[in-house]
């Protein structure tokens, strides 16, 4: 297991900087604001300023990264990607930056398609990929993808973004989810590495005796939102369930999800685990172990440069999540997308930036992608020839990285595509039982009859 005072070989040292999983909380948590924690699949208007579809010589790219005005290193990223285009291309594209509570917990976006007037290029992560393909605002990417760079992809990493074999969106990075723990905590209540919870009881046993008047022994994110269901599913999985029904097998309400529900909620009702997160919610580690709210924390890879900045004399170690007896190891692996709008002024171009931004198999277009993955933060790339150019470069010898690549993403499952009411559904049940005391049963009873109901009229693009 990983501890970060352990000496660390020389490597690429991604600065630290907020991302998309640490902020994923905003005022309704993940994706998630007012009107996006409904259950509304569709857009009920689509397009941009241009009227949709044309030869518009200027296109907006909503995002929350850059230009941000603190001009961190990914804001840089952001904003040289867009220059290095615009010096050499005809159809300019204009950076137009949100605050991540906006753009994530807030409803921005949702509303400017609503109203008529979506971006041309925007992100999305999985979560939320079927609202927008769903409402028709999503363009086919295939045609400027060439075959080679599609291939570069890794295995299954572009699955939740195509539908019938097309590309609608281009994954930027993965990013998997594991637990993180305090040397120091650990030390003081008298436990070692030998000690780390490889289960869910002795982890519920582990969070209890790190659990003192100042400190929560464990912490999973609170807030509903997209990120908390993202944080969740791994304990679904881990005991072979889902949220629909797949392969035959039933969905929502059966025993493993009822004991994935239960431990979540016998954390809090023991008081090992808080009910409430810091800060920006549960996937800021700097905030929360880093600044002994808690001894353990469930996080992602973003979690690593994070702690190199923000909490940098802060001793932590990285381990696997815990399972359930006789379940199977398994992790969440999250991403953003770039994705161009098929109603903007003009899809074509949008289309063709992407592909350029990241699909791009030259020298150049590997060498960008291997700054934003382990650079300018720390991600494991969707791609294999930055991959392959980051290990040359020594950027996964770091302990923490190491972890991550060697035991934690081996066991990973890509982000599910779920719409809306699926989500929520979820959503509901991780709320009411882990904060509310609902019986987990009875949560899970309630919310598969509502994915069941939903699924019998359901029109859309395959669930996965």
């Amino acid at each position: 297991m990983f501890r970060s005072d352990l000496p660390s070989p020389a490597s690429v040292r991604p600065p630290a900087q907020l991302s998309r999983r640490s902020l994923l909380r905003g005022i309704g948590g993940g994706l998630v604001g007012a009107t996006l924690l409904g259950a509304t699949p569709l857009l009920s208007a689509c397009g941009s300023d241009s009227g949709g579809g044309g030869d518009a010589k200027e296109l907006t790219f909503w995002n929350f990264y850059g230009p941000n005005p603190d001009g961190n290193p990914q804001s840089k990223w952001f904003v040289d990607l867009v220059d290095t285009w615009n010096k050499n291309n005809d159809v300019k594209i204009k950076l137009h930056y949100l605050p991540v509570t906006e753009y994530l917990g807030g409803t921005a976006l949702q509303t400017a398609f609503s109203s008529g007037k979506g971006p041309d290029i925007f992100i999305i992560s999985p979560g939320d990929f079927l609202r927008y393909y769903n409402g028709g605002v999503l363009t086919d990417l295939t045609p400027h993808l060439g075959a080679d760079a599609i291939a570069d992809f890794s295995d299954g990493v572009l699955d939740t973004r195509k539908v019938d074999g097309k590309v609608f969106g281009l994954p930027m990075e993965v990013e998997p989810l594991a637990m993180y723990y305090s040397v120091d905590a650990f030390e003081k209540a008298g436990l070692s590495e030998g000690d780390l919870p490889k289960t869910w009881d002795a982890l519920l046993d582990v969070a209890g005796k790190l659990t003192n008047p100042k400190r929560f022994g464990v912490m999973f994110e609170t807030a509903p939102g997209y990120y908390q269901n993202f944080t969740w599913y791994p304990f679904m999985w881990m005991g072979g369930a889902s949220a629909i029904p797949e392969d035959g097998k039933p969905g929502f309400n059966t025993d493993a999800v009822h004991k994935a529900l239960g431990l979540w909620q016998d954390a809090v009702k023991s008081g090992a685990a808080p009910k409430k997160t810091k800060a920006e919610g549960g996937g800021n580690l700097p905030a929360h172990l880093g600044a002994g709210y808690c001894a353990m924390q469930q996080s992602g890879i973003w979690s690593v440069s994070q702690m190199e900045t923000d909490a940098k004399n802060v001793k932590y170690g990285v381990f696997p999540l815990p399972t359930p007896a006789g379940g199977t190891y398994t992790t969440d692996m999250g991403g953003w997308a770039f994705v161009a709008n098929a109603k903007g002024g003009n899809p074509a171009a949008a289309a063709k930036f992407i592909a350029w931004a990241l699909g791009s198999t030259d020298a150049d277009g590997v060498e960008r992608m291997r700054q934003w993955n382990t650079v300018v933060k720390t991600n494991i790339p969707a791609r294999k020839s930055v991959k392959d150019a980051a290990t040359k470069a020594g950027a996964f010898e770091k302990p923490a990285l190491k972890i991550f690549m060697e035991q934690v993403a081996p066991g990973g499952r890509g982000e599910p595509r779920y719409t809306p009411e699926v989500y929520k559904a979820v959503s509901d049940a991780i709320q009411a039982t882990m904060l509310n005391g609902a019986n987990p049963a009875q949560a899970a009873a309630d919310a598969a009859g509502k994915i069941d109901t939903f699924l019998k009229g359901y029109k859309g693009a395959p669930i996965l």
